[in-house]
């Protein structure tokens, strides 16, 4: 049977993209297929914060920072902790990554129009030692459009090679079975499911119209995680982390449902660090939903007190911002899958960003006037939006008040103790009196604020909490939200789909958050941020370029 393509692309989010614009520059004819509607292009890119991490940048120097290829290294792979004989791949992989974040990325992504904001982020600080978790630099650099704004290249250029008729679009087209001759992959089977015009992110039908069959040289999987699909979390929630949450909210639209992982294993792909995933602890119910339990995590800086569900401080050095993991394996040790923030308006002023490109329409429409207003008008209004709507904001000006509310919200047995909080705030409010302090928090804002970055727009200057004229106080119940697979489909550096034997299945590739974002988990068991996007497009590029070079 004639193939209908060279290569069949499962899935239309970024990483599939980077490799159909690469196949496209090497003249060859790809066929995209996705389940969602065509609005639905470009999956979860669109939504995200557009962070990429990069290494010596000259945003980086342009803010002070020192960075280099061996400092970056050395923090990956401190975080990442790479401890099995399935992690050779995932090493590769973390090598190279870190190769390219410290070398061409930058520039490539450049060439393709991508700019970058100035101020450089300082994600993931980790507060351990020097061989442990954590950046020991900032390394955020936020796409200028965000998400939006890092699609916006490659959804043009497979746009452009659309109309040379080089790409097809198959949307609609659920993938069921991976069809083999052999032991080789040769193209795709599934269902036409029924047109949708359903908005963006939404939950679409699953009405099946009919059925399909597309052949091809070669296959690249690339249909994202499981983060929408709880059932397969809980499944695969490793026990370092406790036991799963009773109550999680999503970070992803319904669609990252994980489907395509089972059906390339059956097609004799092998899957790797099941167990390795990244979830959020600062989750909060968004107030005006667009996928089931949509959630939006807070980028907090290091200032708001965080308490356990219980109301005692959490420990050393588990700050905002510091260590995602380890924080989440100790709330999940609480007995709650729940803690909270208390801050003050100061600190909400200026620490407070949401993560998405929805919640940073300034930075998502590339627009100055916009950043400026952010910088010089309070609370940002996205911020503001949830602090009067959201269900999870609690705002008073007497501390009495705050904690009753909260005991409220949190509803049966009131778990918090008003004259534990306050002596928790006033204890931490004493270390304020001189330039030394026992409190590490403390300590470790005052050298937060070293850097012009966080001096500039991200880190509040340390004041006392009880003092009125900080506030009023706020506090902000933090659900655990679901977000990323760091395990996958295990792949070589050409993005090769290994089997069990540990040979390439051939006419098979794997990319982005499918294949752990490489080699089955290039992340190894924790993240240093800004390394999914930036994973997505890695990994596309190298399969794009290799099925290019293997398709007649």
């Amino acid at each position: 049977m004639a193939d209908d393509a060279d290569v069949i692309i499962v899935g239309a989010g970024l990483a599939g993209l980077v490799a159909a614009a690469e196949l496209a520059e090497a003249g060859k004819k790809t066929i995209i297929v996705d389940q969602e509607p065509e609005q639905s292009l470009g999956g979860q890119a669109f939504w995200s914060f557009g962070g990429l991490f990069l290494v010596d940048s000259p945003e980086q120097r342009r803010m002070r920072i020192h960075d280099s290829h061996e400092l970056a290294l050395e923090d990956w792979m401190g975080t990442a902790a790479f401890d099995r004989p399935e992690d050779f791949w995932p090493r590769k992989w973390a090598e190279a990554y870190v190769g390219f974040a410290a070398g061409e990325k930058r520039s490539w992504l450049m060439q393709r129009g991508i700019k970058f904001f100035p101020v450089v982020g300082w994600a993931e600080r980790g507060g351990g030692n020097a061989i442990g978790h954590g950046n020991s630099v900032p390394r955020f650099h936020i796409t200028w459009g965000t998400g939006p704004g890092v699609l916006e290249p490659f959804v043009q250029r497979v746009r452009e090679a659309e109309k040379r008729g080089l790409i097809g679009f198959r949307f609609r087209h659920r993938v069921n079975e991976l069809m083999r001759s052999g032991k080789t992959v040769t193209g795709v089977r599934g269902d036409i499911l029924a047109p949708s015009t359903i908005e963006r992110g939404r939950k679409s039908s699953r009405e099946i119209s009919g059925d399909f069959e597309l052949h091809a040289q070669a296959v690249i999987v690339a249909s994202g995680g499981i983060g929408a699909n709880p059932e397969l979390v809980r499944k695969n929630w490793p026990q370092r982390l406790g036991a799963p949450p009773r109550r999680m909210i999503t970070g992803v639209p319904d669609h990252v449902d994980g489907r395509m992982l089972g059906i390339t294993e059956a097609a004799g792909g092998t899957i790797i660090n099941r167990d390795r995933m990244w979830h959020y602890v600062e989750g909060i119910k968004n107030w005006a939903p667009i996928w089931t339990d949509h959630a939006i995590r807070i980028l907090p800086g290091p200032s708001s007190l965080w308490l356990d569900a219980r109301g005692k401080r959490l420990p050393v050095p588990l700050y905002p911002g510091f260590d995602t993991l380890g924080t989440l394996s100790h709330i999940m040790s609480t007995g709650f899958d729940y803690s909270w923030f208390i801050l003050t308006k100061k600190i909400i002023q200026k620490e407070f960003a949401l993560s998405g490109s929805e919640q940073n329409p300034d930075l998502t429409n590339k627009s100055w006037r916009q950043v400026l207003g952010r910088a010089t008008s309070g609370i940002p209004g996205p911020v503001k939006a949830f602090m009067e709507k959201g269900e999870d904001f609690i705002v008073e000006a007497e501390l009495p008040k705050l904690v009753a509310r909260m005991n409220a919200l949190a509803g049966g047995e009131p778990l918090l103790e008003l004259a534990q909080i306050e002596r928790e705030i006033r204890a931490r409010d004493l270390q304020l009196g001189n330039p030394f302090s026992k409190d590490m928090q403390i300590t470790a804002l005052r050298g937060a604020r070293a850097y012009l970055g966080d001096r500039l727009i991200r880190t509040a200057k340390p004041h006392k909490m009880l003092d009125p004229a900080n506030g009023p106080l706020i506090a902000v119940r933090l659900n655990i939200l679901t977000r990323k697979t760091l395990g996958g489909l295990q792949t070589d550096l050409d993005s090769r789909v290994l089997g069990a034997d540990g040979q390439p299945v051939e006419g098979l590739y794997a990319v982005g958050e499918a294949a752990g974002f490489g080699g089955g988990g290039v992340h190894g068991y924790a993240a240093l941020e800004g390394t999914f996007l930036g994973g997505c497009i890695f990994s596309g590029r190298s399969a794009g370029r290799a099925a290019a070079a293997a398709v007649g």
